[in-house]
């Protein structure tokens, strides 16, 4: 009886072993994003452009910040999209440190996108 109980602990621990593995392995990020910029969206519905690190990670970091901002053209009255680089700012922030809880998704940015080109 003894030995059938140790198997089953011994079993158990396997399981939950694995399990934690499984989980942690969903944290990471299964292919490396190549390109220089990546697109991170958090779910309060912003969309940064940086280059992206640690991501898979707690608290992964955007650097090289930038984001869009519309507005209307007063004399026209259509709406102008501008892309921004962050630092600016009254605190002249050089990263952004994100809560990876907040990322919904994040993609990279191709080079002849228009993001890409507005960047460079």
């Amino acid at each position: 009886m003894k030995r059938f109980a140790f198997v089953v602990a011994l079993i158990a621990v396997a399981i939950v072993a694995a399990a934690a593995g499984w989980v942690a392995r969903g944290r990471t990020v299964g292919t490396a994003l190549e390109t220089p910029y990546q697109a991170v969206l958090l779910s309060n519905g912003q969309v940064y452009y940086g280059k992206l690190h640690g991501l898979g990670s707690e608290y992964p970091v955007l650097t090289d910040v930038y984001y869009v901002q519309v507005g209307v053209d007063p004399n026209t009255k259509q709406s102008k999209s501008v892309l921004l680089k962050r630092g600016n700012e009254w605190h002249a922030p050089d990263r952004m440190v994100l809560n990876a809880n907040h990322i919904l998704l994040v993609e990279p940015v191709t080079g002849g996108s228009r993001v890409a080109r507005l960047i460079a």
